[in-house]
């Protein structure tokens, strides 16, 4: 085995010589350079083997660039954030679920579209007197207090229906059980009035934020009605009624559980309605209700109309699913003047009219696509015109008299175009959605120059 010694310090050059213990400071230039050295991870390593001197040096890798997190992660990075959107998604899935439910449920058990029809429409017409004033019983006392047990008002309404149904209980009975649903909270209402509250000082993030909510929409509504008729046609007619109480109440507490990200609640607040202040832009609401309901129905009719009944539910999933993607990705950017997003929302709902007149379902089914891809932006820029015209304290109230004009809209924009329909045919009908898009955007106009 070769015998290894290390090289005296003479033999080494001037530059790698170790100061011995009597000789003077090493120069400035040297000190400043030693200063500058790197770390010991990368420092040079010496070694003799043999005679051969060796100079070794460890590179340490660059670190790699963490990429920064985007909007959304960082949304939801926020503490609370994920447990009460959790909550909040379970409980509005039902949303979408209920109507569907109770049609299928009543019009299989009593043999009555007509009954079915005029039960769910009562339903409709209640939630529009009641919803307002439980939103603001919301803000005055805070949503826990007021949520949960509206909440369990309606899900016994549900429980009654279901028994009324099955009893043959009299036609009454399933309209005052129905009813007493009106009493749901608007829990999209209360999880912006909580992005609001955590993102006051950030309104990027909350544009961000509003835009997810407006997604979420998009998504329960496209997902509950293909899953209510599921339970109801797979399992049996009163499953979908029975799974939408469940979720609400599941959905309902958890969200309530969730304390430290509630807003507080203003019992001092006595001012009159918001109703007066919103006014003019609830009148914008209405014909973008009508966009909806006139879209859905002109759509139904549509595809029936080719022997495509049973290509409804997917075929007006696409309109829903360009919503929800369009709304993701507008959480991302700037938020757009309210014209420009109604300017895009009137051109892109002629495109289906176009498509119907080629009389080409595939063309039909891409524009509504698009045509749903123009809505969720729309609605979010518009929604945040309600956000600065509310105060804080009743912004709860504010969302709810929004969401209630779009129902509105879409129980005119619905009749409408069932009466066009049975006049003018199946392709008419489609003009109808370009025509309130653009009555929105002549709204708008009017209410700018105000």
């Amino acid at each position: 085995m070769p015998h290894t010694t290390a090289a005296p310090d003479s033999a080494l050059p001037a530059s790698l010589r170790l100061p011995s213990p009597g000789r003077t400071a090493s120069p400035a230039p040297f000190r400043a350079a030693r200063a500058r050295r790197p770390a010991a991870a990368d420092a040079p390593r010496l070694a003799v083997t043999g005679s051969t001197l060796v100079i070794a040096r460890t590179a340490q890798a660059p670190a790699r660039r963490r990429k920064a997190p985007g909007p959304y992660a960082r949304l939801f990075a926020l503490p609370g954030t994920r447990a009460f959107t959790a909550g909040n998604l379970l409980a509005r899935l039902p949303m979408g679920m209920f109507a569907v439910s109770a049609i299928m449920m009543i019009a299989g058990q009593r043999g009555s579209y007509a009954l079915a029809g005029a039960v769910t429409a009562t339903g409709l017409g209640a939630t529009a007197l009641v919803a307002p004033w439980t939103a603001r019983m919301v803000d005055r006392y805070g949503q826990a207090r007021v949520a949960v047990p509206a909440t369990l008002v309606a899900v016994l309404g549900s429980l009654a229906l279901v028994a009324c149904v099955r009893t043959g209980a009299p036609a009454w009975t399933l309209f005052a059980s129905y009813a007493a649903t009106a009493t749901t909270p608007n829990i999209g209402g209360m999880s912006r009035a909580r992005w609001t509250h955590l993102l006051k000082d950030s309104p990027a993030a909350h544009h961000t934020a509003m835009s997810f909510e407006q997604a979420a929409d998009e998504l329960c509504f496209m997902l509950g009605p293909v899953v209510a008729a599921l339970l109801c046609s797979a399992v049996f007619p009163e499953a979908g009624t029975l799974a939408g109480a469940v979720l609400l109440l599941a959905g309902m507490l958890l969200f309530t559980a969730q304390r430290a990200t509630e807003p507080p609640a203003s019992p001092a607040v006595r001012a009159s309605s918001p109703l007066r202040a919103l006014r003019p832009l609830l009148l914008l609401f209405l014909p973008l209700g009508a966009v909806f309901g006139a879209m859905e129905v002109a759509s139904i009719a549509y595809l029936d109309g080719h022997g495509l009944g049973a290509a409804v539910g997917p075929i007006l999933a696409l309109q829903a699913a360009g919503s929800c993607a369009a709304g993701l990705l507008y959480g991302t950017r700037r938020p757009l003047d309210l014209r420009v997003c109604l300017a895009a929302t009137a051109a892109a709902m002629s495109l289906p009219w176009a498509a119907a007149a080629a009389d080409s379902v595939a063309l039909t089914g891409l524009a509504l696509l698009l045509a749903g891809m123009s809505t969720a932006p729309t609605m979010v820029t518009a929604m945040s015109r309600i956000h600065a015209a509310v105060p804080r304290e009743r912004l709860n109230e504010g969302m709810t008299l929004a969401v209630t004009a779009t129902l509105a809209g879409i129980a005119a924009g619905s009749a409408t175009a069932g009466t066009l329909i049975d006049r003018f045919g199946t392709t008419v009908p489609y003009a109808l959605p370009a025509a309130a898009a653009a009555t929105a955007l002549l709204l708008s106009t009017t209410l700018r120059r105000r």
